[in-house]
């Protein structure tokens, strides 16, 4: 799937089978003398690039390798949210302008040095210069050690979106000793729960962690080790938890699912990322037909919702036609139902905007979703869209998107919380929306949103997402179930709001 978190994509991960997990024994029964149970064996879908902050650090897939070893400066609830963790108390100026954290006290590094101030100001820095992908989430802000336990994050403009941001990677605090350590991107060094065992790990493979002795929540911490094997092909993690090689599998496929309930295993779920067509030029420059909002609500028209997610994910996901998730305050149950299926009235639509034969319409496609992009072009084909594919090869998939280079494309992206999605699909500077679309109505309300009172702000996101979807920037499908599964020894509190779930939502059944 090409998936995208902040603004970073993934591309579709290549069948691959691996062999010779170590460390693949999915046994947690009894407790040890800590009183935590021995071992909790994880698999994921992918490793990550590099342990060092400034790097590499990523959340979505990735989070695990960083939650273990790193502490973010906030915590996100299962529910989404925001909590403390490393900054015990936070509070913003009067303009919105200025975020002031109360660290703890109380917290070492594995080798030992202090996690002050200093050191948040030093990998917040790191973070906001680097070159993660997510790097761009503390572009412009600027970081003051206020005192040994607090710091001042200011902004030239209030974010919205800087509690949630400082609770996934840019939160993210790293031991300043390991800047300049050419090991640190395979040898971490943090504050977090686990120590990264490199003796029995396997790049790429293999990730095993013990548990911090010092950590200063122990009470977070419900197993002594923590294994994670990157397992990409679905069959091979299908395999491994019928095997019992693991505790807990990220799942891609969702047609496994009653396979692998059969085998005993419980699923708990998500629903993070939407797919569907992303109309890009809304301006008509590329696509004249485009610039017509009756277009682009004939091409919402065209597709039958219920059948798509049947026939792609099997049934497993939730229908809609809003890019704006349910956990949103602009969510709205009623905005799913605006666009009915209904080929005639869609046909209607285009001959009322001036094209009663129909048009063609240029877009990408890549073999790996061939099913998916051939759906597509039939149900625009019955309202008289004849789409012309051209496969620019995976690598370059993104790259022609953003050029832009094509005016509307099939996505999945997530559903981010309300700011982020808005500077990642909708404002005139966002990622995903490469024609840099403006309309003076969206410019006020995220105006609003960004400076108004709460209140304001909340009524501004609410009549923003229903003028996305009377003016059909978008035409989503469906909400996808992200999927994970653990064995009958695991407990799993899902999180909302992201991929992989939090390692401290697992537990072991008593």
């Amino acid at each position: 799937m090409f998936r995208w978190k902040a603004t970073a994509a993934l591309t579709a991960i290549a069948a691959l089978a691996l062999t010779g997990c170590a460390g693949g024994s999915g046994d947690t029964d009894g407790e040890n003398a800590s009183g935590r149970a021995d071992r909790l064996t994880l698999t994921a879908i992918i490793g990550p690039t590099s342990y060092d902050v400034g790097a590499g650090a990523e959340w979505g897939n990735r989070s695990p390798y960083f939650q273990a070893v790193f502490d973010t400066l906030l915590m996100s609830s299962a529910t989404g949210e925001i909590e403390p963790w490393l900054a015990t108390e936070w509070e913003f100026n009067e303009d919105n302008t200025v975020l002031t954290l109360t660290l703890r006290d109380d917290v070492t590094f594995t080798d030992g040095e202090t996690l002050d101030a200093d050191a948040v100001v030093a990998s917040l820095e790191r973070f906001r210069d680097g070159t993660s992908p997510q790097a761009s989430n503390l572009a412009g802000k600027e970081f003051t050690a206020v005192d040994a336990t607090t710091v001042e994050i200011a902004m030239e403009a209030p974010d919205p979106s800087l509690l949630s941001v400082l609770s996934k990677a840019a939160g993210l605090i790293q031991a300043p000793s390991t800047f300049d350590d050419p090991n640190s991107a395979t040898n971490p060094i943090g504050s977090g729960p686990y120590v990264l065992d490199t003796d029995a790990s396997v790049t790429g493979t293999t990730y095993v962690y013990t548990a911090n002795p010092d950590y200063w929540n122990p009470d977070a911490v419900k197993y002594d080790n923590l294994t994670i094997n990157v397992i990409e092909d679905p069959t091979a993690t299908l395999n491994a938890i019928k095997a019992g090689e693991a505790n807990g599998a990220k799942i891609t496929l969702n047609d496994q699912i009653p396979e692998i309930e059969g085998s005993g295993w419980v699923i708990e779920a998500n629903e993070l990322d939407f797919q569907g067509l992303l109309l890009f030029d809304r301006d008509g420059t590329m696509a004249p037909e485009l610039g017509d909002v009756r277009v682009r609500q004939a091409i919402n028209m065209a597709f039958d919702r219920e059948a798509l997610l049947q026939a792609l994910q099997s049934g497993y996901g939730t229908v809609t036609e809003q890019v704006f998730p349910e956990s949103s305050v602009g969510y709205d149950d009623a905005l799913d139902s605006t666009y009915g299926y209904d080929p005639e009235a869609a046909m209607e639509l285009l001959a009322d905007a001036g094209y009663p034969d129909g048009f063609e319409l240029d877009m990408m496609s890549t073999p790996a979703f061939q099913t998916t992009f051939d759906l597509v072009a039939q149900q625009l084909a019955d309202i008289g869209i004849t789409v012309n594919y051209t496969d620019p090869g995976a690598g370059n998939f993104i790259t022609d998107m953003l050029a832009p280079k094509y005016p509307a494309t099939w996505m999945a992206l997530e559903q981010n919380p309300d700011w982020q999605l808005i500077n990642f699909m909708i404002s005139p500077e966002a990622t995903f929306n490469p024609f840099h679309s403006q309309d003076p109505q969206v410019d006020e309300y995220i105006s609003t949103i960004q400076l108004g009172t709460p209140e304001e702000a909340e009524q501004a996101t609410k009549d923003l997402n229903a003028y996305m979807v009377d003016q059909a920037w978008f035409a989503p499908f469906f909400r996808v179930q992200g999927t994970y599964a653990v064995d009958a020894n695991t407990d799993l509190e899902m999180w909302s709001v992201n991929a992989y779930p939090s390692i401290f939502a697992f537990s072991p059944k008593n």
